[in-house]
């Protein structure tokens, strides 16, 4: 684990956006931990949040030409990421966004800010059922661009309800043959609360999670 990312998962439990406890899931499952990146809610988070998407960014080497963020969470979060980049790194990266609905008047179209051209580099929270990303890699195709990796803030890593015995991530990169990455997985988590030694119980669960319904890396 690298320092960004450890700075991340303390970053997470200071704003509660990481929980420890018992949480039920839509797929019904139990987890023994929540991440809920609505709560990237304030200037001082959003600007942190920016900060580790651009550091994660760079630590993986993505190439590409435009970052996109898609309509909504991706919105705040790709420009949080473009400024940090060129604030913190001083690479100025071009970025968008889609609207959900496309404009008939003025410029027009449903893509705000930088044209999609070249590789786009999806900034997004989090991947479930992996809806929003094909939604994003068709608007990336309509646009005649190419779909280079995502980058979220979480994998949970953990085989999908469908019975495929794969994550949503794995699926969709292997559908798409593309890299999704992102700044923490549940590995990290555990590793994190190991380094810690003040757990206990909940790393214990945490553990017995992962046992149950951990994909193989």
């Amino acid at each position: 684990m690298k320092d960004y990312q450890r700075d991340f998962i303390e970053f997470c439990l200071a704003n509660d956006v990481l929980r420890f406890g018992s949480f039920t899931l839509k797929s019904g499952r139990v987890s023994p931990y929540f991440f809920n990146a609505g709560l990237f809610n304030t200037g001082k988070s959003i600007t942190s949040i920016g900060g580790f998407y651009a550091a994660a960014i760079r630590d993986q080497g993505f190439k590409y030409d435009v970052l996109f963020g898609p309509a909504y969470k991706g919105i705040p979060l790709v420009v949080a990421s473009s400024i940090a980049l060129y604030n913190e790194h001083q690479v100025d990266a071009p970025y968008s966004f889609n609207r959900k609905e496309k404009k008939d008047h003025g410029e027009g179209g449903n893509i705000v800010g930088s044209p999609l051209e070249g590789e786009i580099l999806v900034v997004d929270d989090v991947i479930t059922a992996g809806t929003a990303i094909n939604e994003s890699i068709q608007i990336i195709k309509s646009s005649k661009a190419s779909l280079c990796g995502v980058i979220v803030a979480v994998d949970r890593a953990e085989i999908a309800p469908d019975g495929s015995g794969k994550s949503a991530i794995q699926a969709i990169q292997e559908q798409n043959n593309i890299p999704i990455r992102a700044i923490i997985t549940m590995d990290h988590i555990i590793e994190f609360m190991t380094e810690k030694g003040t757990y206990g119980n909940e790393l214990e669960m945490m553990k017995a999670y992962k046992a149950q319904y951990g994909v193989n890396q």
